[in-house]
């Protein structure tokens, strides 16, 4: 150790006499009033329309009409203002059960099951047709997704059936069906 030290900043201060430490706060106080005066005033926005949430809304993630409704009702001013604002933003295409749903499918089909996505697209209030036609068309890959769910969870078959019912209400909570959960794990043991 060469023996520097940082100079402390007490003691490289001039001292102050009773007058000038009076005088001090009274200074300080004034140049904060100041400052303050000085500085512009903070803008404050305009209050968002209904419409201009909803848009907000729907430009993080696809929304159906139920979940916009559920969101913005507590910023209704007059009756049926909102139901409006929906209307016209559903004549313009922003909002779209077909495209709520794909968003769904893209995000979630890879790690749930049929069933459990289908309660999720009901959920959110969309058209039964939508909800049938999405659920069909995970039907078709639900063997290899819960095989893919399985083996990124456990990767090596059961050891004893206590394992064996722990991966089978593993797979059944991510809402597959019975018989797709038994398959995927019959496929485990043949691996």
């Amino acid at each position: 150790m060469t023996g520097w030290r940082r100079p402390d900043p007490a003691r490289s201060r001039p001292e102050r006499s009773d007058a000038d430490s009076a005088q001090a706060p009274a200074d300080e106080a004034a140049e904060a009033a100041g400052a303050a005066a000085a500085a512009p005033a903070r803008r404050s926005r305009p209050e968002l329309s209904l419409k201009g949430r909803a848009l907000r809304l729907l430009s993080m993630r696809e929304h159906s009409r139920l979940e916009l409704e559920r969101k913005l009702s507590s910023h209704e001013t007059r009756e049926g203002e909102l139901a409006e604002a929906l209307d016209a933003l559903t004549a313009r295409g922003f909002i779209s059960d077909e495209r709520v749903a794909d968003s769904l499918l893209h995000r979630r089909a890879a790690k749930l099951g049929a069933s459990r996505v289908k309660a999720e697209l009901q959920a959110k209030g969309l058209d039964d047709a939508v909800v049938r036609e999405a659920v069909e068309s995970l039907r078709a890959t639900e063997q290899e997704r819960a095989r893919e769910v399985w083996r990124r969870k456990f990767g090596q078959p059961p050891a004893d059936t206590a394992e064996r019912a722990r991966q089978m209400r593993f797979l059944a909570a991510r809402g597959f069906s019975g018989e797709t959960i038994r398959k995927a794990i019959e496929g485990a043991d043949e691996d």
